[in-house]
């Protein structure tokens, strides 16, 4: 049943008195319910059932009225489905996440920044504390102050782990059957063929515990099984679903609907080490826009960061485009071996060698 005004009103003061305390001199906040629930037939049969209550709070503050802005909010999802069908399946599974999430703004005489940090984990004990998620992006935020410009030239990029993440999800659509099938991916026919160096291995594991991604079949009710997407270098596998299984030969490996915990294994090397391999290069902490194409496998987009020199971090940098082809990127690749499983896809820090650096 949704909640009535008189809970969230509640919610609301306690977040208010909250914040008060903790020096806040103004706050607003937002508390909102919601519940959506769906039902699906195929064939005049009971297909999927599913319903799912969302609680979010999201808390604005200011300090002395000052420019500097904060913004927190906490999302709490449940949800129970049953999926069956006509071949006499029928199994379903509870599922639950709870979202932190921090965002700041600070201001010099130079520029106003931003940036953020989040914490999503399926039992709620398990979220980080709220004190360390705004102290981190406070101080990333503070960094990114006073922003310098570079010129353009091939370099090293390191990608922060937030970011790496997104390029093991490029893998991700380019294998997935229905590209495949379609032949719109740079990956079509490259079954057993190295598209990675020796080093890189890729996992997709649904069985990891609290896992965000973690399921015991897909959405055809397809057991899910760990594939070893990419061994040394060598795509193993596409996701494959029943429908593109068939139009491909290809028997389905139980990844309708995607993939579940998706991850580079770790690299032979530490954080520190990484930053060391080359005596200036570039650490991308934000992306802006989707430059991925994985048809052509070409790769552009915006993005913020720092120049790194001897392994240190020298000054913030801005307003500069990165841009390479995966089919090159993914053979330049060394990756750190610092992995975390702090949501559904995952990397360790990642190195591409020469990369193109569009600046001033």
């Amino acid at each position: 049943m949704i909640k009535d005004q008189e809970y969230l009103s509640k919610k609301a003061s306690y977040c208010l008195d909250l914040a008060k305390k903790l020096g806040a001199s103004d706050s607003s906040v937002i508390v909102t319910n919601s519940i959506s629930e769906q039902v699906n037939f195929r064939n005049k049969k009971l297909d999927e059932s599913n319903r799912s209550d969302n609680l979010g709070i999201n808390i604005t503050t200011y300090i002395n009225k000052k420019i500097v802005n904060t913004e927190s909010s906490f999302t709490e999802d449940k949800s129970n489905f049953i999926l069956a069908n006509s071949d006499g399946f029928c199994k379903g599974y509870k599922n639950s996440s709870f979202t932190a999430s921090s965002v700041t703004v600070a201001k010099d005489d130079n520029s106003m920044e931003r940036d953020y940090e989040y914490t999503s984990k399926c039992h709620l004990r398990d979220i980080e504390d709220a004190e360390i998620l705004g102290k981190f992006a406070a101080e990333q935020t503070i960094k990114k102050l006073s922003p310098k410009k570079i010129g353009s030239k091939k370099i090293a990029i390191i990608f922060d782990k937030r970011i790496a993440k997104g390029i093991l999800s490029t893998l991700a659509g380019a294998i997935s059957s229905s590209a495949i099938s379609r032949g719109t991916s740079f990956l079509k026919d490259k079954i057993n063929q190295k598209i990675f160096s020796d080093e890189i291995s890729v996992f997709d594991k649904p069985d990891i515990l609290k896992g965000l991604g973690s399921r015991c079949f897909d959405a055809e009710g397809v057991k899910t099984d760990t594939l070893k997407l990419v061994e040394q270098g060598i795509l193993k596998h596409y996701l494959m679903d029943t429908y593109n299984g068939k139009k491909l030969n290809l028997k389905s490996n139980g990844r309708c609907g995607g993939v579940s915990n998706l991850y580079f294994d770790n690299g032979n090397i530490s954080y520190k080490d990484l930053l060391n391999l080359n005596s200036r290069c570039l650490y991308i902490t934000e992306t802006i826009g989707h430059g991925s194409n994985i048809v052509t496998g070409d790769y552009s987009v915006g993005a913020t960061g720092f120049l790194i020199e001897n392994g240190e971090f020298k000054y913030p940098i801005n307003e500069i485009t990165i841009a390479g082809n995966f089919k090159d990127m993914f053979k330049n690749i060394t990756l750190a071996n610092d992995l975390e499983f702090k949501y559904a896809t995952n990397s360790p820090t990642m190195m591409i060698e020469g990369m193109v650096v569009a600046g001033k």
